[in-house]
């Protein structure tokens, strides 16, 4: 072989890049709820090996019933290492004791930020297809979510307001997943009026003097609860402001699944007032 025919070799080796060049990992191992779904989404068959247990459970997850095809782990550093993974997906908030372990024992760890913007999904759907050597298929789903998402829209006019309202008085202001989604749909949100931008507690008497047009509470869970008890306060319900409910699985993670939670607040807009 020449000598120009190498430098050439290795300079393409060099554009490429080595994430490029390197074989896509074989078993993939997920500890996280939102990069279990992601991985789910879009691993190869036979690439993903484990997802954690909490992808079964239909409340948090919006893919529980696909998630019984995958063993579930404890996320546990020694109950992953047994599984001899080559690449560990994990959040930015995951124990930093586990993944420091599992760095520590050689494995390959992914961290995802949570999404807090309608850009994160294809963002992460993209993330995700690059680790698990997926470009395309990630890019595909990821171009299919950015035109439904365009397609959805509001309708234009002035936006009714609409306060979110979660276990112990949390409200999402504008900058988080679910308050872009409240914007998504043409509507007001309330929270970033008493300057709660990213979010934070919100006082009963502070959302009663608001009087929003809607309140959107989560699903409640099994049994009774102190923390949900808030969102169901009679004060609410003697309001003139309309209820709606959502399951909270369509937004907890930056999936394409959080389509349904914008298509749910079009139908609550739709209610206030028929386009």
């Amino acid at each position: 072989m020449s000598v120009w025919r190498v430098a050439s070799s290795a300079l393409a080796a060099l554009c490429l890049g080595g994430a490029a060049l390197a074989d896509p990992p074989a078993r993939v191992v997920s500890i996280n709820l939102c990069t279990d779904q992601l991985a789910m989404l879009l691993a190869a068959p036979g690439q993903l090996v484990s997802v954690s247990h909490l992808a079964r459970d239909e409340r948090s997850s919006a893919m529980a019933a696909e998630a019984a095809a995958w063993p579930a782990n404890g996320g546990r550093a020694e109950d992953v290492y047994l599984l001899a993974p080559d690449l560990v997906l994990a959040g930015s908030f995951t124990t930093p004791a586990t993944v420091a372990m599992l760095r520590r024992l050689g494995i390959r760890v992914e961290l995802f930020a949570p999404a807090t913007r309608l850009a994160d999904v294809g963002a992460q759907l993209r993330q995700m297809g690059a680790v698990l050597g997926r470009e395309a298929e990630a890019e595909a789903l990821a171009a299919r979510f950015e035109a439904a998402l365009m397609a959805l829209g509001g309708d234009g006019g002035a936006p009714p307001r609409a306060a979110l309202y979660a276990a112990n008085g949390w409200s999402s202001g504008r900058h988080s997943l679910p308050g872009e989604v409240l914007a998504a749909a043409g509507f007001a949100n309330v929270a970033a009026g008493l300057g709660l931008e990213t979010g934070g507690f919100l006082a009963l008497e502070a959302l009663v003097l608001a009087a929003p047009e809607l309140i959107v509470t989560g699903r409640p869970w099994p049994g009774a609860s102190r923390a949900e008890a808030l969102p169901r306060h009679p004060a609410l319900a003697r309001s003139t402001a309309q209820g709606v409910a959502l399951t909270d699985s369509d937004w907890v993670c930056g999936l394409p699944h959080v389509l349904r939670a914008v298509e749910a607040m079009l139908e609550a807009r739709h209610r206030l007032a028929p386009p």
